[in-house]
């Protein structure tokens, strides 16, 4: 069964994974707050892309950057002109919107245009126009066959079009104003004195971070082309429209890697095989391959300074968006942070004596985004002895909990005192949790519902030999065994 948005709120507020920010004095649009296992899902996120990408490689090296940086950073990179996206208000609602998530048909009845619609991106934005058409159909009394709907994007309407079209809040015609350029940089002053020359900004990516960092990396770690720079860090974007939950965000986490290679390498190839990677990896944390598609950027949706771009899409309950970035960036970035500081950011390749910019390829994701696409894969509903439960089914290195010790009774010493042992025994490794509360078939769908993938439980015939029963979340299926061998068999699913 397909999961919607409502099944994975309704999850994350009942079993503690993110709560929005500040709710008791109303919430703030697009901030939230990790709760108990969503803070530990996140970092089993952040741990596998480090190990993965840094430790298990010996061609890359990380950074922690400052969130604020010299503002000529961000001035040398563009964002401070040109770090923007195209805003729209209702004069009527006061709403605001991106004007590149509005889209609109025209309505066309035996021939006529009798009006037009606009409706937001997203998975049913067709459903939505096609109702709107009919309501204005009707209010204008007007009988005939209504055409197909064909949705374009706003931005391209023309202007004297753009006038035409109806708010999507209140469905007023000419009640949006023009599109504008919306800097979607936060800005902050430091030091004592707030004005113009104290101004600097929340960095907006981590990527800069890497950027300006190039010869001080250079000069410490010693390393030869080709050879990657990794940073995972908060990044801040005043989004017109933050919407569908975590996906877009005002505060979210980037892991980001950029991958020096020479000017005369074969950049195409370095793109694809980082592509292939980047792939295998969401598929190996437990993201289901056929919610996964690559999207190529057209050479019109290019940066300037982009040679070839490629997303990793997933199949979110709102519709195909993108999960990941792949970038061919050139060498713009350390071209241009090298004209505006007059510090040399070149690199010296001992073996054909010269000196050069390097280019550079950059695969960047956002934490939170990967953290709904696991979730998102994950849910699932099935029947065990005729009671319907709710399971998540994520891959044991991604579980916030590993292991549940549960004791079959609460009433006999020797059981509690045997399970808390275990408990204490496991919580060496790994984050493990005790429950001797209810039924034990109530326990297992506690542990199911927050994705646990093994539960042990201690009963009787632990006492007499030592062994206990270990469950499997996805196939409920129990063997019982010793200690030892349950610390095997979680090990070995964890690393697979």
């Amino acid at each position: 069964m397909g999961v919607s948005m409502d099944d994975i709120l309704s999850l994350c507020r009942r079993r503690g994974f993110i709560f929005p920010s500040s709710e008791i004095y109303g919430g703030l649009a697009g901030f939230y707050d990790y709760g108990p296992l969503g803070c530990e899902l996140k970092k089993n996120i952040r741990d596998a892309w480090w190990q993965d990408m840094v430790h298990r490689r010996d061609d890359v090296v990380g950074i922690d950057g400052s969130i604020i940086m010299h503002p000529s950073v961000l001035k040398a990179s563009g964002h401070v002109d040109g770090f923007s996206d195209p805003m729209v208000d209702c004069r009527e609602s006061k709403m605001r919107y991106r004007a590149d998530q509005l889209f609109y048909a025209p309505v066309v009845v035996e021939g006529q245009v009798i009006g037009y619609v606009c409706v937001l991106e997203d998975a049913s934005m067709e459903a939505a126009a096609l109702e709107a058409a009919q309501r204005l159909k009707s209010k204008l009394s007007i009988r005939g066959e209504l055409q197909p709907l064909h949705l374009e994007c706003y931005m391209d309407a023309p202007e004297a079009v753009q006038r035409l079209i109806p708010s999507p809040a209140t469905g007023t015609p000419g009640a949006l104003t023009p599109p504008r350029a919306f800097n979607l940089m936060f800005a902050t002053h430091v030091g004592a004195v707030s004005d113009d020359a104290s101004i600097a900004y929340l960095r907006p990516e981590t990527a800069q971070g890497i950027f300006v960092n190039f010869k001080n990396i250079l000069d410490t770690v010693h390393r030869k082309l080709p050879f990657g720079v990794a940073q995972i860090g908060r990044a801040f974007r005043n989004e017109i429209t933050p919407r569908n939950f975590i996906f877009r965000s005002r505060e979210f986490e980037q892991m980001e890697l950029e991958y020096f290679i020479g000017p005369d390498a074969d950049w195409e190839s370095f793109h694809r095989q980082w592509v292939e990677e980047r792939l295998r990896w969401h598929q190996s944390i437990g993201i289901r391959p056929e919610l996964l598609s690559l999207q190529v950027h057209g050479k019109e949706k290019l940066a300037h300074y982009s040679k070839a771009c490629t997303d990793i899409t997933f199949h979110y309950p709102f519709g195909w968006q993108e999960l990941e970035g792949i970038a061919a960036r050139g060498n713009f970035d350390l071209t241009r942070h090298q004209e505006e500081s007059g510090k040399s950011l070149e690199y010296f390749d001992e073996e054909t004596r010269q000196k050069y910019i390097p280019h550079v390829i950059e695969p960047s994701v956002g934490v939170d985004r990967v953290l709904l696409a696991v979730l998102c894969s994950a849910y699932d509903r099935d029947e065990i002895g005729g009671e319907e439960r709710t399971v998540l089914r994520l891959h044991p290195r991604m579980a916030p909990v590993k292991m549940a010790i549960l004791p079959l009774v609460k009433n006999k010493p020797e059981v509690v005192h045997m399970a808390q042992g275990i408990h204490k025994q496991l919580m060496k490794h790994w984050n493990v949790a005790y429950d001797a509360t209810g039924a034990i078939g109530r326990r297992y769908r506690r542990m199911d519902e927050i994705g646990t993938p093994f539960a042990i439980t201690v009963d009787f015939e632990s006492l007499e030999n030592g062994t206990v029963t270990l469950r499997e979340r996805d196939s409920t299926q129990q063997r019982r065994m010793d200690i030892g061998e349950v610390m095997a068999c979680v090990t070995d699913a964890i690393n697979s």
